[in-house]
């Protein structure tokens, strides 16, 4: 964008941007004072309203820097270092970029610098095409170019925590899954990786696909999990080989910070002041990196898996350390309460499910450790009449748990995962919110898409709808298995939601 606005870029107009300036402002375009409007916002959408400090930022480079101060060669400079930053994010992603946000700007960049028959150009052009979907309300964008490996990890580990891995119907699908992620691994480090400030890659896997390159913490533990758990199974095959599963584990450990916890793509490289400078209005926390209690706990459970099943000795102490510090601050991170806020997610539901998964995979369960106990406390003083859960994305906005208006299956299935971690002794509860989510199950064996799942930057909330198929799979699966066959499930009675077949379901 800085690029853009430094080269002073204006399009010829034509009949469809004419009418654009139509339909997108409420006066006449020729009437619009821009200048005047520069902080213009609405109240609705002002979640992070600009400091003070931004605003006199903003003047100076407005008032004195720009039309007195910024040389020719100071511009020159700059914008050669833009462009050279644009053109390294575009050969480490094959043009895909970070999201529909800077991709688009490097392409109307390269549109600038390369020109319109540009083979970057073409390349964008082609590229657009990952974000945009159309479905009953219209064309939308999606937040990146997918979230393949995301989904695929979750799903490998719903049918495996379920007990169907061997089963002869999903073990070709699981085989095919592994082959996925086999392939979407990232094998090698950003050309110059310091100069265009990107974190080690060589190893991990992106959210989406290896093309988008950018390293996560969370997707690189789900993956890396998920493959353990496939290969360690008889008659599965082993794509993966011990060399790039320690290049995985080796990406992780440069991860973690100080704190002992852990961001997404990268270490935190900058002071939390940064947020003074926060332009973005609708976003809050975007400036630098934060700990995350769901991408630690991922970071946990991956390495604990990693050491328990794959190789106890790769790294031992080192792996043993980053795991003691990582827990450390998952229970600094935990509430008096009993909760964790969770940001990628609905909300101290979704991290709380993490959390207690994590600790679990390091030996502390509800019988001997009081954190796990006022967890589990937080979530069953929550459960709703039906038996479920039900959290408002008000609660990522507020920073307080806020019950939706009607229980949630998927977040009531993070719920009976969380339990079941954390070995809560009761069965009782868990067993309402089981046959809630039966209830609510379809003829076709789907579940209906409810409340939206998922959020990031406190304020953008996110549909993964995939959702609905794994979790229930992975937290009926699990309760089958912790409770044997489930006749009693079976034999209870209930009432479906509205909507929902009236016949009882079976686990």
């Amino acid at each position: 964008m800085s690029y853009i606005a430094s080269k002073g870029f204006r399009y010829p107009l034509t009949p469809l941007t004419r009418q654009l300036r139509e339909e997108l402002y409420t006066q006449p375009y020729s009437t619009v004072d821009f200048a005047s409007h520069r902080n213009s916002i609405s109240p609705a959408e002002n979640y992070h309203p600009k400091t003070m400090l931004l605003n006199t930022v903003n003047h100076f480079l407005v008032l004195a820097w720009n039309p007195y101060l910024r040389t020719k060669s100071i511009r020159r400079r700059a914008e050669e270092w833009a462009f050279e930053l644009i053109k390294r994010e575009d050969e480490n992603t094959d043009f895909a970029n970070l999201g529909p946000v800077n991709g688009p700007m490097n392409f109307l960049a390269c549109y600038i610098h390369d020109g319109p028959q540009s083979y970057s150009v073409e390349r964008h052009r082609q590229r657009m095409h990952d974000f945009l979907w159309m479905k009953d309300e219209g064309m939308l964008m999606n937040g990146t170019n997918g979230v393949q490996t995301w989904d695929t990890s979750f799903l490998i580990q719903a049918v495996v925590e379920a007990g169907l891995a061997n089963d002869p119907e999903w073990k070709p699908m699981l085989v095919k899954a592994l082959d996925f992620l086999d392939d979407q691994q990232i094998r090698e480090d950003c050309r110059e990786q310091d100069v265009c400030y990107r974190q080690r890659r060589k190893g991990a896997w992106a959210f989406s696909t290896k093309e988008q390159g950018y390293t996560v913490s969370d997707c690189t533990s789900e993956a890396l999990k998920s493959i353990i758990l496939l290969q360690q199974l008889p008659g599965f095959p082993r794509p993966v080989s011990d060399e790039r599963i320690k290049d995985a584990v080796d990406t992780l450990l440069t991860m973690q910070n100080r704190s002992g916890g852990f961001a997404s793509y990268e270490p935190i490289r900058g002071s939390k002041y940064m947020e003074y400078l926060n332009a973005a209005e609708v976003f809050g926390r975007i400036m630098v990196e934060y700990d995350y209690p769901e991408c630690t706990t991922a970071v946990v459970t991956a390495l604990s898996l990693f050491t328990r099943v794959h190789d106890s000795q790769y790294r031992k102490d080192e792996i043993a350390n980053v795991i003691r510090r990582a827990v450390q601050w998952i229970i600094k991170d935990q509430r008096a309460d009993g909760s964790w806020y969770g940001s990628w997610g609905i909300c101290f539901t979704y991290a709380g499910m993490f959390a207690l998964e994590s600790l679990a995979s390091v030996g502390r369960t509800y019988s001997n450790d009081d954190r796990v106990v006022t967890g589990c406390k937080f979530f069953l003083d929550r459960q709703m009449a039906d038996g479920g859960w039900g959290e408002s994305y008000k609660s990522c906005l507020t920073g307080v748990y806020t019950p939706h208006e009607k229980s949630q299956v998927v977040q009531t299935c993070w719920v009976i995962i969380a339990l079941l971690e954390a070995q809560y002794p009761e069965r009782g509860p868990i067993e309402r919110a089981v046959k809630m989510v039966m209830s609510r199950q379809l003829d076709d064996g789907s579940w209906a898409q409810e409340a939206i799942e998922g959020v990031f930057n406190k304020s953008c909330m996110i549909s993964y709808p995939n959702y609905k198929f794994i979790f229930p799979i992975k937290a009926l699966g699990m309760f089958a298995k912790r409770f044997g066959d489930a006749k009693a499930v079976n034999s209870c009675s209930f009432s479906p939601a509205p909507g929902s077949p009236s016949q009882k379901k079976s686990i």
